[in-house]
């Protein structure tokens, strides 16, 4: 194998008829141990090594799963999608995959383990943001948002009172312990981001579920961190819901960007898919507009809507309508 090329295999997710698992395939990639220390100039130094990279274009890369292979190629960014469907029923859970990056004559330069999950037939699915929603990013701010990043590490990052609370609850609304409901976490934050997330969100014990992020940047676009991507969160989130057709959604978000618009337009193009719509309201000049979409979609699609300043409200209104029950 080529010790310098790596590849990064982020948590898929699907059933039996639609499966697909994202990753990266880097020519180069920082070697970055985190450590969760107070330090500032530790924390700074970890953040800026996850934009060093290299990104791998266009090379052949294989998924094994169980006796199933199947083939892709990365794009410009070093980006891929594999989308396959299973030759067996696939069990609700995780399951291991290989992901292995090829070169001349199919030789392996580099390969990594990668999960997909498979979530239980359940009655309901959960779709959130990430910045200003869970975690206090402030988004909306240039500097704030770069400040909150940079000077702490992900066990140090402040999420909101009681979000995780309410998401455990939600994980449990009308099913069992064993069979959890699932729980997919959009974000216009940069793959880059994908382990500070995922130990942010372990660390404050949020549910287990499949991350969906924002194109990868290299060092010398950090400053733009979680500055774009917007549509690309709408066709993001479309493809969840084409992937589970069957389960009834329940989105997430917060009114400093652009999720009420987001949400309500889905809303009405899939009202039946769509249970509930909560948007915590963290910039009060724009809780006026997003009231307004989301009291629209509550009379024209009868879609239930919630525009929070605390997740405390967010959980009494849960229970009010029967998605938590008492």
């Amino acid at each position: 194998m080529n010790k310098s090329v790596s590849v990064k295999v982020y948590h898929g997710y699907g059933h039996t008829q639609n499966l697909v698992v994202y990753g990266h395939v880097f020519r180069f990639r920082a070697k970055n141990n985190q450590y969760y220390s107070n330090n500032l100039f530790v924390n700074m130094l970890y953040v800026l090594k996850l934009f060093v990279l290299k990104p791998y274009p266009y090379v052949k890369v294989r998924l094994r799963f169980y006796e199933q292979t199947v083939y892709g190629h990365t794009e410009y960014d070093g980006f891929f999608k594999l989308e396959w469907k299973a030759e067996k029923n696939v069990a609700a859970g995780w399951h291991k995959v290989v992901v292995e990056a090829l070169g001349k004559n199919d030789v392996v330069l580099a390969a990594n383990n990668g999960l997909v999950y498979v979530p239980h037939i359940t009655q309901y699915a959960f779709i959130s943001d990430i910045d200003d929603t869970i975690m206090v990013s402030h988004s909306a701010t240039f500097l704030r948002r770069l400040r909150e990043l940079l000077i702490k590490n992900p066990r140090t990052r402040k999420t909101f009172s009681e979000a995780q609370e309410h998401y455990s609850l939600l994980a449990l609304s009308h099913t069992e312990v064993e069979q959890p409901n699932p729980f997919f976490y959009v974000s216009s934050s940069e793959w880059n981001l994908y382990d500070y997330l995922v130990e942010t969100f372990r660390f404050n014990s949020l549910p287990e579920g499949a991350f969906l992020l924002n194109q990868i940047k290299r060092w010398k676009d950090l400053i733009k961190t979680g500055r774009t991507g917007h549509e690309g969160k709408l066709m993001r989130v479309m493809r969840i819901l084409d992937a589970f057709p069957n389960q009834r959604f329940v989105f997430f978000g917060d009114n400093s960007q652009q999720d009420p618009t987001i949400y309500t337009t889905i809303a009405k193009k899939y009202p039946k898919n769509i249970a509930a719509i909560y948007i915590r309201n963290v910039r009060k000049e724009n809780k006026a507009e997003a009231l307004a979409l989301l009291n629209e979609v509550e009379s024209t699609q009868k879609v239930k809507t919630c525009l929070y300043d605390n997740s405390e409200e967010a959980i009494l209104h849960s229970k009010k309508i029967g998605l938590i029950l008492r």
